[in-house]
Formats: structure tokens, C-alpha cells, sequence
């Protein structure tokens, strides 16, 4: 065992009454109207913290709205620059405390919580700082013909769009926001962001960094509370863009209000039922350890993970021999143990959810490979399952689970590999395993998702956009594409 001592810091932090962060300043919230923190690895009680009363949300927007058209209208690029890199250096100078806390809250492995909510987090907002002094317009020359001699020029124009709310799912509640917040305020846009409920605790004192950091009252608020909040925010004349990382059910909900919103901006990143295709030139123990990085990391709480493997026809017994040796070998441990293996899933919604599954896979007729079992502890253990489906018709093939559990098929051809990788209303990444790089690029284009890796799946990197196809979203919040989701582009031309 290497279970990892709590930090002063944290105990100090989890002792405040935690509520909000609005106009730079730490709310403690209702005393009476709070949401229980409940640890998912043992049940204990972390914290609470405060749901937003009508009056709290607000101050929220105002305060945004504000310093949008105030204190950070007033700073330039420069300025915006040098504060987004402070901001990703408190962030790792904070690290052990930030990942500390999102461990306790959320059951993620320590060590991912190093890696991902800390380390990737301060490196997305670098990228996002780097651009704040690289928003740029073009020039033109229009072809209007002259009547009289005179002459015309055009310019384009990128504007901030003003208040973004950022609507923030569980399972990555620190590298997300920086992708909104680091997007909205590089650009010049103020944010608004409403925490997931299960997991308030680490934006929130990242928030506190950013305020530290010389970001002015306003510029970033976090409030918590159910998704009905957006029924009063979404509406609101003063908020410009809402940016959802979330489920599609949710994602139609929130483009329908947006829309109705007049026509508001939106971008939408959402999950799917993601697919890997191994072609048979991989190795058994290549294909497996493949499985494993596209399935099965962070328990699988990731949109962007496969749930889908589609293996050879010729290679799939050795195929289910082998993952099935490789997840039996599992063991399920505390999360705030440096060498634990694999942790709990982030709430007991989502364990019902991954138990629901398993039941009606059984009911359909499917056949699991390995696990459809609980691990017999405390807290919300599943075991990492892989399923074979009665028919790709099944709610095993066709609906997300978002936890341990994929679904392996095989194929003959690489036609009928492309075609049941497409076989989905979705489609927000997917990937190729194969040696031969010609064929995997002649093989990319064909697969209808916004993000195909090869050779490789979940990874991410700033300067590369992200974003679904088909049911699985729309817009980009990074790499260079996200500048058109988070600003205006204004056209001027000019007779002279």
C-alpha cells in the first residue's frame, strides 16, 4: 500500500463551507440548500456543497457581464497572455493539492488526477495563453466595379462574443472548464461555469488560482447546482454562447433552448459509442493492449473511449483468451493509492446505469467474455467487462454505457469493417490499429468521426481541434478552430 496522506491545504479547504465563486470571491452559499461529496471508492462524506439560489446566479451573470464590457475589455492581449500563464503555473505549483481533491470527490486514480487534471490541464491553458496576442483579421480587395472612380477595400474583424457559459460534466471537472474558460477568455470573452454536482470541489479552487493569478472580478465565475439552473441562464439576454461537454440526451435539450434563445451560439461535445478496428496484421498482445488504452482508462468515463472493438474473424479467440486473461488480472483498489490498478466509477447513478447494463445484456442474450460483475467492496467497483453481442442490434453494440464495459464483434473485410465502426448515429472519435500506414490513411477518411486516431485512442493535444460528427456534437474547443466558436467574425468593407 501507498495510500497518499491528505494535505493541510485540502483538510483546510473541504473545512470551508463551499458554495460558489462569483466576482472573485468565494460564496459559501445556503446553509440549508446543499449537495452531499461523497467519496465513490468508500461512501464517506467529503463535503457539501451550496445549490445556486435565483438571486446567487445573478450576481453571476452580472458580474460577467460586467467585466466583459469593463475590466477585461480594458486589458489587452498582452496582459491576457501574461495572466493565463500565471494561472497554468499556480495550477501545477497547486498540483498535489487540485489533484488531491479530485481524487477524494470523483474516485479517479491519483495518478491520472496528476496527469490529467493537473499536467495536461496547465498545458491546454498555456495554448489557450499563447493565443490571446494572435487574434487577427484579414484584408481584402473586393471586385466591386467603379462608377465614378472610387475604390473599395475590406477588412474582417474577430470580436469576443461576451459571456460564456460552460456547463461541466463529472468526469474531467478541471481539464474541461480550462477548455472553456481558456478558450472564452483568450479570445476575449468573460465565463460562466456551473460545476457538475458530484464534483465542485477541485474547479473550484482552481477558480480561486485564477483570481490569485491577476484575473479581474468577474472575468471567471463558478456556481453549483442541478441543470435547472440553465433554465434561467441559457435565456438571458447577457450570456452570448453556451458550451456543453455532456451526454447527447442533454446535448438536444440545451441546442434546443439555445436555439430558441435567439439562435444563440453553441458548441456541443458530447459522447457517442465509440469504435476501435484492429486489422489482422496487429498481434494478439498489440490488440489487447489496445483494448485496453481505448477502453479502459479512467474506467472507461471518458466520451472519447472506445466501447466498441471490432477484431478479425480469424483472430477473435485468441483475441477473448487473451483480454480475458489481461482484465481478470485487475485488481480494484483506493484511489488515493499511488499503485492501485484500477478505482471505482464516479457515482452511484452511473453504477446503477453499468449494472442496468449488464442486466440487459443478459436479458438479450449476450455473452460476456469477462467480468458483468461487481468487485465485492465498499464503493462503486465494477469490473471491467467485455461483452460479445447476440446481435449488433443489441443495446450492447448500439447504446453508451460511459464506464468499464465494451462490446467485441468481428469482421471479414475491410468494407465490413468500415461499415460496422459507421453503424452508429454518433460518431465523436474512433480508431485504426494496423502496421501498414498506407492503409490506415486510405482507410481514415472513411470512417465518420470528428477525431480518428491510429494506432493510438484518448490521447488529446491543444493544437489538434476536437469536436463530433453526426449525432455527436458541433464546434471545436481547441486546436486553432476554436477561435470561430469563440468569437464573431465582422465584415467591414469601405468605399473611398
Amino acid at each position: 500500500m501507498a495510500k497518499v496522506q491528505l494535505l493541510p491545504e485540502v483538510k483546510a479547504f473541504l473545512a470551508r463551507q463551499q458554495g460558489h465563486f462569483i466576482n472573485g470571491k468565494a460564496v459559501p452559499g445556503s446553509a440549508v440548500d446543499r449537495e452531499e461529496i461523497r467519496n465513490p471508492a468508500n461512501g464517506e462524506l467529503v463535503g457539501t456543497v451550496a445549490r445556486a439560489t435565483h438571486d446567487e446566479v445573478e450576481q453571476a451573470i452580472a458580474s460577467a457581464h460586467a467585466a466583459f464590457k469593463g475590466a477585461w475589455a480594458d486589458t489587452t492581449p498582452a496582459q491576457k497572455e501574461r495572466i493565463l500563464l500565471r494561472f497554468a503555473d499556480l495550477i501545477e505549483q497547486h498540483g498535489e493539492e487540485i489533484a488531491q481533491l479530485e481524487t477524494l470527490q470523483s474516485g479517479k486514480l491519483l495518478s491520472l488526477s496528476r496527469m490529467i487534471e493537473v499536467g495536461w490541464a496547465a498545458q491546454f491553458l498555456r495554448y489557450y495563453a499563447g493565443w490571446a496576442t494572435k487574434i487577427a483579421g484579414q484584408t481584402l480587395t473586393p471586385s466591386v466595379p467603379s462608377a465614378n472612380g472610387e475604390k473599395y477595400t475590406a477588412m474582417t474583424l474577430r470580436q469576443p462574443l461576451g459571456v460564456v457559459f460552460g456547463i461541466i460534466p463529472w468526469n474531467f471537472p478541471v481539464m474541461i472548464p480550462i477548455w472553456k474558460l481558456g478558450a472564452a477568455l483568450a479570445t476575449g470573452n468573460t465565463a460562466l461555469l456551473k460545476s457538475a454536482s458530484p464534483t465542485p470541489f477541485s474547479l473550484l479552487r482552481v477558480a480561486e488560482l485564477g483570481k490569485e493569478a491577476g484575473l479581474p472580478d468577474g472575468v471567471l465565475n463558478v456556481i453549483n447546482g442541478p441543470g435547472k439552473l440553465g433554465d434561467q441562464i441559457i435565456p438571458d439576454d447577457r450570456i452570448a454562447k453556451v458550451s456543453l461537454t455532456g451526454s447527447v440526451r442533454t446535448g438536444h435539450i440545451i441546442a434546443d433552448a439555445a436555439m430558441k434563445a435567439n439562435l444563440k451560439h453553441v458548441t456541443l461535445e458530447l459522447g457517442g459509442k465509440n469504435a476501435a478496428g484492429f486489422l489482422p496484421d496487429m498481434s494478439v498482445e498489440e490488440i489487447v493492449n489496445g483494448m485496453f488504452e481505448a477502453g479502459f482508462m479512467h474506467t472507461g468515463q471518458i466520451c472519447a473511449s472506445a466501447e466498441r472493438f471490432l477484431v478479425h474473424t480469424s483472430q477473435i479467440d485468441a483475441v477473448e483468451a487473451a483480454i480475458r486473461a489481461r482484465l481478470e488480472g485487475i485488481e480494484a483498489g483506493d484511489p488515493m493509492d499511488e499503485n492501485a490498478q484500477f478505482g471505482p466509477v464516479a457515482t452511484e447513478d452511473q453504477y446503477k446505469k453499468v449494472i442496468e447494463a449488464f442486466e440487459t445484456a443478459t436479458a438479450q442474450g449476450d455473452r460476456f467474455v469477462v467480468g458483468g460483475e461487481t468487485y465485492n467492496r465498499p464503493g462503486f467497483y465494477v469490473k471491467p467487462t467485455v461483452i460479445r453481442a447476440k446481435s449488433l442490434d443489441n443495446a450492447s453494440w448500439r447504446e453508451e454505457v460511459f464506464g468499464p464495459v465494451a462490446t467485441l464483434a468481428t469482421y471479414d473485410t475491410e468494407a465490413e469493417l468500415i461499415h460496422k465502426m459507421n453503424d452508429t448515429p454518433y460518431g465523436l472519435t474512433a480508431s485504426i490499429w494496423t502496421h501498414d500506414l498506407s492503409k490506415a490513411l486510405r482507410l481514415v477518411p472513411q470512417v465518420e468521426a470528428g477525431t480518428v486516431w491510429v494506432n493510438m485512442h484518448t490521447i488529446v493535444d491543444p493544437g489538434v481541434p476536437f469536436g463530433g460528427a453526426k449525432g455527436s456534437g458541433i464546434g471545436r474547443e481547441y486546436g486553432s478552430a476554436f477561435i470561430e466558436d469563440y468569437t464573431e467574425l465582422k465584415s467591414v468593407m469601405i468605399r473611398y
